[in-house]
């Protein structure tokens, strides 16, 4: 079994380098055209489709949200596995990511990557404050934010979180918009952070309600950071149960 998961693991790093390379030109119209910011989106998205299909992980959105046209959102993930990336990249909404920038050393990715999505190296205080400033702008420029709010892979015992981070509900309440939980409650288990061995399982991404922070103001970001904390939190046990 394992000899098998370590053919799959090759086979699927093969087809992320490839897919990759498929879609780079397609990556590079809004990195040119920044007007275009939305196809940042829909080609990731494009892209996440093709590499969890050739790669055999079925995956489903469940979508509980009121979609609404013209409105902006910031998308809160938990975050237990590499395969959240292209997780998040299924997502209905076009959005981009703010990250760490450990993801700029990988060649072509991590050009592409600091093109069109949000670095932040979080030992530098200038530049996590310089992250703020860029996704605000980045949302008065009509851009929906997907932040990972534990600020990394950090948790040692998954499907229990690490403490979020400020940032996030920050922005979200500076910005008066709604914020998005998001569980993704299989992915530790289908590659857990320290090996490259897949499992097969299907890729669950459920968007909760939407969580308003209108009227909120930045006293208010340790409940509404708790508040998205729980509902996640809540789904995980639910799901693993």
């Amino acid at each position: 079994m394992k000899f098998i998961r370590g053919i799959h693991a090759a086979y699927a790093m093969l087809i992320f380098g490839l897919s990759f390379l498929v879609f780079f030109p397609l990556l590079m119209i809004p990195i040119i055209f920044p007007k275009h910011h939305y196809l940042a989106g829909v080609f990731n998205r494009w892209w996440a489709i093709v590499f969890l299909s050739l790669i055999f992980i079925p995956f489903e959105n469940d979508i509980r949200y009121k979609r609404e046209k013209n409105k902006n959102y910031i998308f809160c993930p938990n975050h237990f596995s590499y395969m959240d990336i292209p997780s998040m990249g299924l997502n209905p909404e076009n959005s981009i990511f703010v990250g760490k920038n450990d993801m700029e050393k990988i060649p072509f990715f991590g050009f592409m990557y600091k093109k069109l999505h949000i670095t932040v190296d979080r030992n530098s205080l200038k530049s996590r404050y310089s992250t703020i400033v860029k996704s605000g702008q980045a949302i008065d420029e009509g851009k929906n934010l997907t932040i990972f709010p534990e600020g990394g892979i950090l948790s040692n015992n998954p499907p229990q979180m690490s403490r979020f981070k400020d940032g996030a509900f920050r922005i979200a309440i500076e910005k008066q918009i709604d914020i998005i939980p998001v569980t993704i409650p299989f992915n530790w288990i289908i590659l857990p952070e320290h090996t490259v061995l897949p499992r097969r399982r299907k890729m669950k991404i459920i968007y909760h309600e939407a969580i308003s922070t209108k009227g909120l103001t930045l006293e208010d970001v340790d409940m509404i950071k708790q508040k998205t904390y729980d509902v996640i939190s809540a789904e995980l046990n639910k799901t693993i149960a």
